[in-house]
């Protein structure tokens, strides 16, 4: 259903961009486009700027890419308006907060810069027509991450035979992405694996020591652990060096969520179990071209869903696969 719904989106968004590419005249403005992720370090963030300016030249559009270095709601919005004074003709954002950003992002609105949301949102709900106390948002752009949670769900569960105890290391709560990665996890272990056990989830406040630390705590405390979702990048990898610190290599198993070049050497060693990419480019490309298509007059979707790549030890060499581990 959500593939069916990228593709009809993906269709729609082309080719409003060639109508209006087609419907310029040759004297036509060069519109300029803002970028502003969670934070400039990341490789998902690289990986959809690449997209995103993949789509600008297309278009002919200038890209303005800005961000802080941390994922921090505080950094995140002296440079939203930073970004808001130089008034670009649209604004993409990663916000860092679910509500924090409302009111700051509420004054590119006032200022009559439309704004598109990218791979985090601004308020409540999943793909819904509204966004909570936020209906400012023309567009949210992202992979489903309720989804991308039931597809880790599965994955982890068929690695440790359906039984056994588990946990979610995740960021804090308040983040859409990962509450959206836990919840669907939570959820698809609750339907439909009922001898497997979830734990309390561990917040590591995106810190990776903290994750292997925590690691060691609940197995400690659960000798008998069997496995661990990693909700983003850190805790995966903080949770998989816990598992190696402790000797428990290839006994507790590690599902990470996201692909940058650092998860295929543990996905080779075993380390990583498995790993659900996300496909930032195209969430780039998409957020430029929906923003180009409300520019010149047409309408745009108010939810686009990405798809998900799932990656093995057995099958990260292979060029279908590969070609979604993110770029540094």
């Amino acid at each position: 259903m959500m593939r069916h719904f990228a593709k009809l989106a993906a269709s729609f968004l082309v080719g409003a961009a060639l109508i209006a590419v087609t419907a310029l005249p040759a004297v036509a403005k060069t519109f300029t486009i803002a970028l502003i992720p969670g934070l400039t370090t990341d490789p998902f963030y690289i990986t959809m700027h690449q997209g995103a300016e993949t789509a600008a030249k297309a278009l002919g559009v200038n890209l303005m890419f800005q961000g802080a270095p941390e994922f921090n709601s505080t950094l995140q919005v002296p440079v939203l308006d930073a970004v808001i004074a130089r008034h670009p003709d649209a604004i993409l954002i990663a916000p860092t907060d679910a509500t924090q950003l409302i009111a700051p992002l509420q004054k590119a609105v006032e200022a009559g810069i439309p704004v598109i949301t990218v791979d985090t949102y601004i308020g409540n709900g999943r793909y819904q027509t509204g966004f909570g106390n936020a209906d400012f948002p023309l567009s949210y752009i992202a992979s489903d991450n309720v989804l991308g949670g039931e597809i880790a769900a599965r994955a982890l569960a068929k690695a440790i035979g359906e039984k056994g105890k588990v946990y979610v290391s995740n960021v804090k709560p308040g983040i859409s992405t990962t509450d959206q990665r836990e919840q669907g996890f939570k959820e698809e272990m609750k339907a439909h694996f009922p001898n497997i056990t979830v734990l309390d989830t561990q917040f590591n406040n995106d810190d990776a020591n903290t994750a292997a630390s925590q690691l060691q705590a609940v197995l400690a405390r659960n000798p008998d652990l069997a496995g661990v979702f990693g909700a983003n990048l850190f805790s995966a990898l903080g949770a998989a060096n816990g598992v190696k610190a402790a000797g428990k290599l290839g006994k507790v198993k590690v599902v990470a969520f996201d692909a940058p070049p650092a998860i295929v050497g543990e996905l080779k060693s075993g380390l990583v179990t498995i790993a659900i990419a996300q496909h930032p480019a195209e969430i780039g490309w998409f957020g430029v071209a929906a923003a180009f298509a409300h520019l010149t007059g047409n309408s745009i979707p108010v939810n686009i869903g990405t798809g998900f790549t799932v990656i093995t030890g057995q099958n990260v060499d292979d060029p279908d696969i590969k070609k979604f581990i993110y770029h540094d």
